[in-house]
């Protein structure tokens, strides 16, 4: 099952990076033959994001100044993020497959505005681990509370990040998942998530209805398991376009985050 429609395509991106002033120093004395047994200038500890300045294609400079973020996960691999926001709530955004994080730039930035701390992924191929790795950015930042919202291929990715991660995280949302997805099975997740699930998708974007319908009946132990399937055909993302639906989504992140 391939997710699709509602995304912005990735195609070629011009990347402008700003590399901190102690990167460029220690690649320089690499290059200079010094100091054999020096700090690799990748090295960075988990709470604290490398300094970037990436635009994805779809962020203006001051966004990219302010909002482009790179930290680590458990692997040492880098994770490259949108961050917006300063509350004690964090969101944290998992994005389509026929998309990256423009996608969840314009409701990354609204939601801020909302009072949460709004983490953005740009995943690479490693979901579940980029997942952890931002929740833990987040928490690092300040974050009391977390919740996860993830479209088709990430809503699949959350809802398999948030069984795996500790301390678990507030609540999930799902929208247009999905079942399986890559390495990532859900669908054997779900029954243990004891957190609230919102679960979303549309009634004629009918095999990620029935996925979703499944999902929700396999979710047994949540605290909620909320089934939302509204009109249309839109996909995830896509769905958000509709002022009720967004307005369902942002009532169960304040029911939830605050």
């Amino acid at each position: 099952m391939t997710p699709g429609g509602g995304g912005v395509s990735t195609g070629s991106r011009f990347r402008v990076r700003v590399v901190a002033a102690a990167g460029v120093a220690a690649s320089l004395l690499l290059l200079a033959g010094c100091g054999g047994g020096g700090s690799d200038a990748k090295g960075t500890d988990a709470a604290s994001p490398s300094v970037t300045a990436d635009d994805f294609g779809c962020l203006s400079p001051e966004q990219a100044k302010a909002g482009s973020v790179t930290f680590p996960d458990a692997d040492g691999q880098d994770v490259e993020a949108f961050a917006s926001g300063s509350g004690s709530t964090a969101l944290v955004l998992a994005h389509q497959a026929d998309g990256d994080v423009c996608q969840w730039v314009p409701r990354a930035v609204d939601l801020a505005k909302d009072g949460y701390r709004v983490v953005a992924v740009d995943s690479a191929g490693s979901e579940v681990a980029e997942l952890t790795a931002a929740v833990k950015y987040a928490r690092a930042k300040g974050a009391a509370k977390v919740l996860l919202v993830g479209a088709s291929k990430g809503g699949t990715a959350v809802l398999s990040a948030a069984g795996v991660i500790t301390p678990k995280v507030d609540a999930v949302v799902s929208l247009s998942a999905p079942a399986t997805y890559g390495g990532m099975d859900a669908s054997s997740v779900v029954p243990t998530l004891t957190m609230p699930v919102l679960y979303m998708a549309a009634d004629l974007d009918s095999s990620f209805a029935d996925s979703t319908r499944q999902l929700s009946r396999a979710t047994t132990r949540a605290a909620e398991d909320d089934l939302d399937i509204v009109q249309g055909a839109a996909h995830g993302v896509g769905m958000l376009s509709d002022e009720t639906n967004y307005a369902r989504l942002k009532a169960f992140l304040r029911k939830y985050g605050r």
